[in-house]
């Protein structure tokens, strides 16, 4: 990397910092900030921390990434990169604003353990950061199509200082550190004061409980809990640490931390629940599991079972269990979950896996969760009338960002998906998984997406930011989207699927006023057959073309696409056998010669049943089109999507040798609104012989239209317009 680029990319963080009214600390002369901060978008939780990229920060270490590639570590980094760190190495961060605390995303070499030191305005603090790979680098065989994933785990710590904006954090790999780590992010938060114990509440040490030693702690909660509950009274967990060594259930009864920073209980599945009736009330403390591997059949959740009626959940960090939450053996009515962190999880961040209703999971922050960041599953019966609002959900590393498996007038609004890995995309819908199907009208509206959908390793081909799946059975219910952002999605924008491959049927949705902006490859893919209306939508920077329509299996419909209002994006992937890269920036200007009509919209005055006018532009010779027969004259007018400098139309017929000698007689007209056509090559005959490929070819001056119509008036070998390839030639 050459100085000139350090000093540029340098100059443009320091410019972007100062934009937003920040000041980029000066480091020692063999520091650079190395690469441009990853896009951010708005949207999602309001969290108490301020993030920052390690790839923006000054460093002396080396840049990972881009790479969207399964399995690499960079590829399950924030923003796609980070910075790798050796001995002697860092990365200093500028706090954003005042704090006194750091918690680091960060990636050990498989088997490592140990330390990072930290610096605050240049003296270490005597407490470093502890690091490990116990809970990474996880195999998850007898899921199809997974690799060795979740390279990223967290550590935490209070810098037993204040530090205000502008100051300098620096995270470094000191003699008898780790000798290496690939530091994604760090976090930085202002940590208020432990809360104190409330009024008519009993405290776990009043029950033989102790903070800070190596004993279990599991009976004394036990007793408390039982106790507060036959009381009417609230338990009381004073800071400190305190091991769960076998689980507790809960029922009717509040159970209150000094707040997650300051009460933590380690243990693998702290609350395990077989049946409740609610009223279950878990506030302010960490939760930190010793889960290494994710094996299905255990409990490993911090609550895992029956949360019942009425029960709330907020103010928990949860780390380094199976799954966050997850809620099961019975309905569960009126629950909130809120102002949660769950991050480093092995499977899913939280999953209500029964009768979910009338529940709300709000203001959480999800990070590197293994699975599903949040899923509804309907099993058993419908989730009806829940909402999920304004979370972020980053990195979930083999799943969806958000999922409603099923149910009946659910609610996804205001959230933020960012990063999604393999085996998923960012928003999804789908009847799967046995779930009770989709019903009434499930309401999509104001979501974000980052850099969300993937390479599916099975499929071997994108899934979408936001994906509509009718894998179990077909769809025949409301879904509306309205709202929808999708920025820099790295394969399609919006996707529907069958994902048994059998074309089960997609209806009732529609798409209002979403905005793409930058996608790998297309705004919209479809592999199953349906009707969806979007309307308003507007597109830049599209990857391949605008449309993908290919259904499977080949012999059912095309999914049709109604509304109005769209723009920005044209054009339909023409060769269904194939699959196109995914581009990662905006498409170019098309080449002098290039086939400028391949794929667009086309329209025909009349087809011939079988012979429709997509057949004319989809890049294969073997297929035509066919006017109405015996109704001459007929037309065939393409739209390029926009004016476009054209010189050249070339008109085929099927090679075949069964294909006998004809001329047709036509005119080709030129417009630029599809209303007024004027003359671009007057009336003639074009022959077309097998012996020569079944061609025919014409050069006019450059002109300047958005459709170019075929008038045909005549053909001497079958009574209708006949063409297989309408080419258009750019100037």
């Amino acid at each position: 990397m050459s100085p000139t680029y350090v000093r540029a990319r340098a100059a443009l963080a320091a410019a972007a910092l100062t934009a937003s009214g920040l000041t980029l600390a000066v480091s020692p002369a063999n520091a650079a900030v190395i690469a441009a901060c990853p896009t951010t978008i708005s949207g999602g939780a309001s969290v108490p921390f301020r993030t920052v990229e390690a790839e923006c920060s000054a460093t002396n270490g080396t840049l990972v990434g881009p790479d969207h590639t399964q399995g690499t570590v960079a590829s399950e980094a924030s923003g796609r990169q980070g910075i790798r760190i050796g001995q002697g190495q860092y990365v200093e961060f500028v706090l954003p604003a005042a704090a006194n605390s750091i918690n680091v995303r960060y990636n050990l070499p498989n088997g490592s353990n140990g330390r990072l030191s930290v610096y605050v305005n240049g003296t270490k603090l005597s407490a470093g950061l502890p690091v490990t790979t116990r809970y990474t680098y996880v195999d998850t065989g007898w899921i199809t199509g997974s690799k060795t994933h979740h390279f990223f785990d967290d550590s935490r710590l209070l810098f037993g200082q204040n530090a205000a904006a502008g100051a300098r954090v620096r995270v470094q790999a000191d003699g008898g550190d780790v000798g290496q780590a690939t530091i994604d992010l760090a976090d930085f938060e202002q940590v208020s004061g432990p809360g104190t114990q409330p009024a008519n509440s009993l405290s776990v040490t009043e029950y033989g409980a102790t903070p800070n030693d190596t004993s279990d702690d599991a009976q004394a909660f036990r007793n408390a809990i039982a106790a507060a509950r036959s009381q009417n009274r609230e338990v009381w967990i004073p800071p400190g640490r305190f091991d769960i060594r076998s689980a507790l259930q809960i029922d009717q009864t509040t159970v209150r931390g000094a707040g997650q920073w300051h009460t933590a209980l380690y243990g693998n599945n702290i609350f395990n629940n077989g049946s409740a009736q609610g009223n279950i009330r878990l506030y302010n403390f960490a939760v930190f599991g010793d889960v290494t591997e994710r094996v299905d059949n255990n409990p490993d959740n911090a609550f895992h079972g029956a949360i019942g009626t009425g029960s709330v959940v907020s103010g928990l960090w949860i780390q380094n269990t199976k799954c966050g939450l997850w809620i099961m053996n019975g309905p569960s009515n009126n629950v909130t979950v809120e102002n949660n962190r769950i991050m480093s999880t092995q499977a899913d961040g939280l999953n209500f896996d029964s009768v979910a209703t009338n529940s709300t999971v709000r203001n959480n922050y999800f990070r590197s969760n293994g699975d599903d960041g949040i899923a509804f599953w309907s099993n058993g019966g419908a989730d009806s009338g829940n909402t999920i609002a304004n979370n972020t959900v980053i990195q979930p590393n083999l799943a969806n960002g958000i999922a409603l498996y099923g149910g009946s007038n659910n609610t996804v609004t205001g959230n933020l998906v960012q990063d999604t890995n393999a085996l998923g995309g960012g928003i999804h819908v789908g009847n799967r998984f046995n779930s009770s199907p989709l019903s009434g009208t499930t309401t999509l509206s104001n979501n974000a997406t980052l850099r969300a959908g993937a390479l599916d390793p099975n499929w071997q081909f994108g899934v979408g930011a936001l994906w509509i799946d009718a894998r179990d059975s077909a769809i025949n219910a409301q879904i509306r989207i309205t709202g929808l952002r999708a920025v820099q999605s790295p394969y399609a924008a919006i996707h529907f699927i069958d994902g048994n491959g059998q074309g089960k049927a997609i209806q009732g949705v529609t798409i209002d006023g979403a905005t793409i902006q930058g996608v790998g490859t297309f705004v919209v893919q479809s592999q199953t057959q349906g009707t969806v209306g979007i309307s308003n939508l507007t597109a830049s920077g599209v990857g391949v073309t605008g449309t993908y329509n290919c259904p499977y299996p080949t012999n059912i419909p095309r999914m049709t696409f109604t509304g109005s209002g769209n723009s920005g994006w044209t054009g339909t992937w023409p060769n269904c056998a194939t699959w196109p890269p995914p581009n990662s920036g905006p498409p170019q200007p098309p080449g002098p010669g290039s086939n400028v009509a391949l794929g667009k919209s086309i329209t025909a005055s009349g087809s011939q049943g079988g012979f429709p006018a997509g057949n004319a532009n989809d890049g294969n010779a073997n297929s035509y089109w066919e006017s109405t027969n015996n109704a001459f004259p007929q037309t065939l007018t393409v739209d390029l999507g926009a004016a476009t400098a054209v010189n050249r139309v070339t008109l085929k017929l099927p090679p075949s040798s069964a294909w006998g000698t004809r001329t047709q007689t036509l005119t080709i007209q030129g417009s630029s609104d599809g209303g007024s056509y004027g003359t671009i090559v007057a009336s003639r005959g074009y022959t077309f012989d097998p012996a020569s490929g079944n061609t025919a070819s014409v050069s006019f001056g450059t002109t300047t239209q958005r459709f170019v119509r075929l008038h045909i008036t005549a053909n001497t070998g079958w009574p209708a317009g006949q063409v297989s390839e309408f080419e258009v030639a750019a100037a």
